[in-house]
Protein backbone atom coordinates (compact mmCIF):
# COMPACT_ATOMS: atom_id res chain seq x y z
CA UNK A 1 0.00 0.00 0.00
CA UNK A 2 1.17 3.55 -0.85
CA UNK A 3 0.72 6.49 0.69
CA UNK A 4 -0.06 9.54 -0.40
CA UNK A 5 1.07 12.39 0.92
CA UNK A 6 1.02 16.23 0.31
CA UNK A 7 3.82 19.23 0.43
CA UNK A 8 2.46 22.02 2.13
CA UNK A 9 1.69 25.00 -0.18
CA UNK A 10 1.69 28.48 0.99
CA UNK A 11 -1.70 29.95 2.59
CA UNK A 12 -1.51 33.18 0.93
CA UNK A 13 -3.32 33.63 -2.36
CA UNK A 14 -2.28 35.64 -5.47
CA UNK A 15 -5.12 38.45 -4.34
CA UNK A 16 -2.93 38.66 -0.85
CA UNK A 17 -0.57 40.57 -2.63
CA UNK A 18 -0.75 43.90 -4.77
CA UNK A 19 2.63 44.28 -5.97
CA UNK A 20 4.86 41.61 -8.01
CA UNK A 21 7.94 41.90 -9.23
CA UNK A 22 9.64 38.74 -11.41
CA UNK A 23 6.26 37.02 -10.67
CA UNK A 24 6.86 36.52 -7.53
CA UNK A 25 4.74 38.41 -5.11
CA UNK A 26 5.99 41.22 -2.94
CA UNK A 27 4.55 39.86 0.31
CA UNK A 28 4.42 41.73 3.55
CA UNK A 29 7.24 40.27 6.44
CA UNK A 30 7.35 40.68 9.84
CA UNK A 31 11.32 42.15 9.93
CA UNK A 32 13.21 45.08 11.23
CA UNK A 33 15.48 44.65 8.34
CA UNK A 34 14.93 47.53 5.81
CA UNK A 35 13.77 46.70 2.49
CA UNK A 36 10.82 47.07 -0.08
CA UNK A 37 8.06 44.80 2.02
CA UNK A 38 5.30 46.02 3.38
CA UNK A 39 5.26 45.51 7.51
CA UNK A 40 3.00 42.54 8.09
CA UNK A 41 0.77 43.26 11.53
CA UNK A 42 2.33 41.75 14.46
CA UNK A 43 1.82 38.16 15.32
CA UNK A 44 0.69 37.66 12.19
CA UNK A 45 2.52 34.64 9.99
CA UNK A 46 4.38 35.70 7.13
CA UNK A 47 6.04 33.96 4.40
CA UNK A 48 8.94 33.33 6.10
CA UNK A 49 7.64 31.61 8.95
CA UNK A 50 5.53 29.30 6.25
CA UNK A 51 8.83 28.35 4.64
CA UNK A 52 10.85 27.58 8.65
CA UNK A 53 7.73 25.68 9.75
CA UNK A 54 7.10 23.77 6.47
CA UNK A 55 10.99 23.27 5.70
CA UNK A 56 11.51 19.39 7.24
CA UNK A 57 8.11 18.42 5.65
CA UNK A 58 8.61 19.85 1.91
CA UNK A 59 12.05 19.32 2.01
CA UNK A 60 11.59 15.71 1.55
CA UNK A 61 9.83 16.10 -2.11
CA UNK A 62 10.95 16.11 -5.91
CA UNK A 63 7.98 17.70 -7.24
CA UNK A 64 6.02 20.58 -6.15
CA UNK A 65 2.96 22.12 -7.65
CA UNK A 66 2.42 25.44 -8.30
CA UNK A 67 -0.53 26.69 -7.10
CA UNK A 68 0.09 30.48 -6.56
CA UNK A 69 2.48 32.93 -6.87
CA UNK A 70 3.47 32.62 -3.49
CA UNK A 71 4.11 29.08 -3.82
CA UNK A 72 6.95 30.23 -5.94
CA UNK A 73 8.62 32.29 -3.07
CA UNK A 74 8.24 29.24 -0.55
CA UNK A 75 9.97 27.07 -3.14
CA UNK A 76 12.98 29.69 -3.06
CA UNK A 77 12.92 30.55 0.58
CA UNK A 78 13.03 26.04 0.90
CA UNK A 79 15.91 26.05 -1.37
CA UNK A 80 17.59 29.26 0.71
CA UNK A 81 17.18 27.21 4.54
CA UNK A 82 18.80 23.85 2.88
CA UNK A 83 21.20 26.10 1.56
CA UNK A 84 21.88 28.03 4.63
CA UNK A 85 21.89 24.66 6.60
CA UNK A 86 24.44 23.35 4.37
CA UNK A 87 26.91 26.39 5.48
CA UNK A 88 26.03 25.82 8.59
CA UNK A 89 26.64 22.39 9.40
CA UNK A 90 29.93 22.55 10.43
CA UNK A 91 29.62 24.86 12.79
CA UNK A 92 29.61 23.29 15.91
CA UNK A 93 29.06 26.79 18.38
CA UNK A 94 26.37 29.05 18.03
CA UNK A 95 28.98 32.45 17.57
CA UNK A 96 30.75 30.18 14.26
CA UNK A 97 27.12 29.76 12.39
CA UNK A 98 25.98 33.35 13.14
CA UNK A 99 29.32 34.57 11.19
CA UNK A 100 28.30 32.19 8.04
CA UNK A 101 24.89 33.06 8.54
CA UNK A 102 25.44 36.83 8.40
CA UNK A 103 27.67 36.48 5.49
CA UNK A 104 25.27 34.12 3.54
CA UNK A 105 23.20 36.61 4.00
CA UNK A 106 25.32 39.71 2.61
CA UNK A 107 26.12 37.63 -0.43
CA UNK A 108 25.35 38.38 -3.96
CA UNK A 109 22.80 36.40 -5.76
CA UNK A 110 21.18 35.84 -9.49
CA UNK A 111 18.00 36.84 -10.01
CA UNK A 112 16.11 35.80 -13.01
CA UNK A 113 17.99 36.39 -16.28
CA UNK A 114 21.69 36.18 -14.80
CA UNK A 115 23.98 33.50 -15.08
CA UNK A 116 23.34 30.72 -11.58
CA UNK A 117 20.00 31.69 -11.19
CA UNK A 118 18.44 27.74 -10.30
CA UNK A 119 15.08 28.56 -10.78
CA UNK A 120 14.65 30.33 -14.10
CA UNK A 121 11.74 28.60 -15.18
CA UNK A 122 9.31 29.20 -12.29
CA UNK A 123 10.11 33.14 -12.11
CA UNK A 124 9.88 35.04 -15.16
CA UNK A 125 12.32 37.90 -16.42
CA UNK A 126 12.46 41.70 -14.81
CA UNK A 127 10.83 43.17 -17.45
CA UNK A 128 12.65 46.44 -16.67
CA UNK A 129 16.01 47.53 -14.24
CA UNK A 130 13.42 48.90 -11.58
CA UNK A 131 11.79 45.52 -11.47
CA UNK A 132 15.07 43.93 -11.48
CA UNK A 133 16.27 46.07 -8.45
CA UNK A 134 13.21 45.61 -6.46
CA UNK A 135 13.49 42.04 -6.64
CA UNK A 136 16.92 41.67 -6.08
CA UNK A 137 16.06 44.22 -3.15
CA UNK A 138 13.28 41.99 -1.68
CA UNK A 139 14.90 38.79 -2.02
CA UNK A 140 17.55 40.04 0.27
CA UNK A 141 15.20 41.64 2.55
CA UNK A 142 13.88 38.13 2.44
CA UNK A 143 17.26 36.33 3.10
CA UNK A 144 18.41 37.84 5.64
CA UNK A 145 14.99 37.97 7.80
CA UNK A 146 15.04 33.80 7.43
CA UNK A 147 18.74 33.79 8.27
CA UNK A 148 18.29 35.45 11.53
CA UNK A 149 14.38 33.03 12.63
CA UNK A 150 16.84 30.04 11.56
CA UNK A 151 19.03 30.40 13.79
CA UNK A 152 16.77 30.25 16.45
CA UNK A 153 15.91 26.57 15.51
CA UNK A 154 19.36 25.31 14.25
CA UNK A 155 20.56 25.75 17.25
CA UNK A 156 19.68 25.26 21.28
CA UNK A 157 19.50 27.54 23.92
CA UNK A 158 22.80 26.25 24.72
CA UNK A 159 24.32 26.57 21.76
CA UNK A 160 24.71 23.78 20.30
CA UNK A 161 23.74 22.51 16.94
CA UNK A 162 20.30 21.01 16.86
CA UNK A 163 20.50 17.76 14.83
CA UNK A 164 17.27 17.91 14.04
CA UNK A 165 17.16 20.04 12.23
CA UNK A 166 21.01 19.91 10.09
CA UNK A 167 19.99 16.76 9.30
CA UNK A 168 18.33 18.02 6.26
CA UNK A 169 21.52 19.63 5.04
CA UNK A 170 21.75 16.72 2.96
CA UNK A 171 18.51 16.46 1.72
CA UNK A 172 17.66 18.09 -2.16
CA UNK A 173 14.47 19.81 -3.06
CA UNK A 174 13.00 19.16 -6.28
CA UNK A 175 16.82 17.53 -6.90
CA UNK A 176 17.97 21.12 -6.81
CA UNK A 177 20.76 22.23 -4.31
CA UNK A 178 21.20 25.72 -4.65
CA UNK A 179 25.06 26.36 -5.41
CA UNK A 180 27.71 27.46 -2.20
Amino acid sequence: MRLLCQVYHSSFKDEDCSTEACGCPILPLRSHIRGPAPQANAGQIDIIDEAINFFRANVLFRKFEVRSAADKLLIYLTLYINMALKRIEACKIEAEGIKVIISLGLEKFPIPGEPGFPLGGLFSLPQSKKEADLFRNYLKQVREETSGRLMGRVYRPNGTPNKWWLAFAKKKFMNIMLPF
